[in-house]
Formats: C-alpha cells, structure tokens, sequence
C-alpha cells in the first residue's frame, strides 16, 4: 500500500483533491491467489458502494466459511453462507466498508 504523501513524485495538478495526503495511491489485496488493486485517491466525500458485488470462488466449504467470517467482521450478512441448488456453498456479505461481496464453492 502507497499512500500519496509517500509517493516520490506528486501527482499531476488538478488530479487528486487537496488534503488527499492520507488517502491511498495504490494497494493490492491478494485474494484467494489472485490480485486485486484499488485507490481512493480521486474520491471526494463519503464512497458509495451500491448496485454491484464482488464474487470469490473458494476452493471447499471450510475457505468459504472462513472468508465469509472475514467479511461479515463488522459488517452486514445480507444472505446467510448455505447450500443452493447452484452452489454447494453461496452467502452475500457488505463488509464493514460496505463493499457487497458473494462467497460461492461451485457444485
């Protein structure tokens, strides 16, 4: 994680809104063996994460549990981790951010 005021180059004039010294230039999640890169550093006033989840597949029932429990520290279970008649495993979680994640073993 990189934030701007550690960057050792400012960024273009106008691109980032002042006092944006804390907020984050790059990151990078690893996630169940894949990368996942974000910034905040172009949002202004309180993020909105609405109309839109992200999906994981786990590898069996105990990683989806477990990622699941993760998730849902200080969040929202919106759908409850179970089995569905596409899924051996499938629950949707906000995490404490707000970010809607769904959680999926494929049958």
């Amino acid at each position: 994680m990189m934030r701007y005021k550690e960057s050792p180059e400012p960024p273009p004039p106008g691109m980032v809104p002042p006092g944006s010294d804390n907020k984050i230039m790059h990151s990078c999640l690893h996630i169940v063996g894949e990368d996942v890169m974000a910034s905040d550093g172009c949002a202004q006033g309180k993020p909105k994460f609405e109309g839109f989840s992200l999906s994981i597949n786990a590898k069996n029932e105990a990683e989806a549990d477990r990622m699941f429990k993760a998730l849902a520290d200080r969040g929202e279970v919106r759908m409850p981790l179970g089995k569905t008649f596409f899924a051996k495993r499938f629950g949707m979680v906000a995490d404490r951010f707000g970010v809607g994640w769904m959680i999926i073993v494929e049958a």
